[in-house]
């Protein structure tokens, strides 16, 4: 198993990818501490999972001491900490007109200072197993959907975190610092939100090829799949490297000819 006895923390992983992606990583062969906002369904991915093999911690990551638990969490089950996967995020539609700045903070606080939070709180840890840090980012960060400006802003923070942390850690520490990029992945939010915007409740089956090429987006197992590499010893010494998931190119496509 490609995991094997590594200890690993996924955060938002009640439901959609990171959910995936503890799933994933348990299979490989790790235990998990599973994170999130809803207890109930975080207990469902621990009893999915195993308890023998996975803890769970809900708590808000903004809120204080909260990366510190997380660790201790790690440590005290599972006796040591091989990586952090920061997966939650808040995804919340907003433009110029309707992004105040409390509003923009609280996005973020969520999505790049809690990542670098958790990041400093674990990283004696990982130090002593050269482990890594996997940060599940978004292919807005390079420009953003016109709905999405503060997501896709925190996102870009994010992505620049990655590349900065992902040469000083290896250099100074010996821990590598790597982010995957999803594009549209039919996680169970995304589903509810599309539906919320007034699409139907079966939207993701006839979608334009503008927007799926393969006839549907991504899977959350698609994303987890992914992960693995970069969690396990098969990526080597690879760090500060971005790598875009989606089904088309992200820069240069050409525009499908009507």
């Amino acid at each position: 198993m490609r995991l094997e006895q590594k200890v690993i923390i996924v955060t938002g992983s009640c439901t959609g990818i990171g959910k995936a992606i503890a799933k994933r990583c348990a299979e490989e062969g790790a235990r998990v501490v599973v994170n999130g906002l809803e207890p109930e369904l975080g207990e469902a991915v621990v009893a999915e999972i195993g308890p023998d093999r996975a803890r769970l911690r809900i708590g808000d990551l903004t809120a204080e001491g909260v990366p510190q638990r997380l660790v201790d969490t790690a440590l005290e089950a599972f006796g040591r900490l091989d990586a952090v996967v920061n997966n939650a995020a808040l995804v919340i539609p907003s433009t110029i007109q309707t992004t105040d700045l409390p509003f923009f903070r609280k996005i973020l606080e969520v999505n790049t200072l809690a990542p670098f939070a958790l990041i400093q709180a674990a990283l004696p840890h990982l130090r002593r197993t050269r482990g890594c840090v996997l940060n599940i980012g978004s292919v807005n960060a390079y420009s953003g959907e016109p709905g999405l400006l503060a997501y896709s802003v925190s996102k870009g923070a994010l992505t620049t975190l990655t590349r900065n942390l992902g040469d000083t850690l290896l250099r100074e520490e010996g821990v590598r610092v790597n982010q995957i990029n999803p594009g549209w992945v039919l996680t169970e939010n995304e589903a509810r939100r599309k539906h919320e915007q007034g699409m139907p409740s079966d939207w993701y089956r006839d979608l334009p090829p503008s927007f799926a090429p393969a006839g549907r987006i991504l899977w959350p197992s698609e994303i987890a799949a992914a992960a693995v590499y970069w969690l396990g010893d098969e990526s080597g010494p690879v760090s500060g490297q971005v790598v875009d998931l989606e089904q088309y190119p992200f820069f240069g496509r050409n525009p499908p000819k009507n």
